[in-house]
């Protein structure tokens, strides 16, 4: 049974991201290591790198998107 690509709209579907977005691991900006961070960080939060030891203050956008600002 064909589907209609007009059926569905993307409004429709709850959003996944927004603020409150956790993540679980550090993309350092200076260093470029990935960090796994187990708790977890949010809008606000500090994180360290554990490779190049920069503190970055976590700024979550509207949709869900994470920049690292340091600290």
């Amino acid at each position: 049974m064909p589907t209609n690509p007009y059926d569905f709209d993307e409004d429709d579907e709850p959003r996944e991201h927004d603020r409150r977005r956790r993540f679980t691991e550090l993309e350092c900006p200076s260093c470029d290591a990935v960090t796994p961070c187990d708790e977890g960080f949010g809008d606000g939060d500090d994180v360290l790198c554990c490779y190049c030891g920069q503190e970055y203050r976590a700024k979550v956008s509207d949709d869900g998107r994470l920049k690292l600002v340091e600290s």
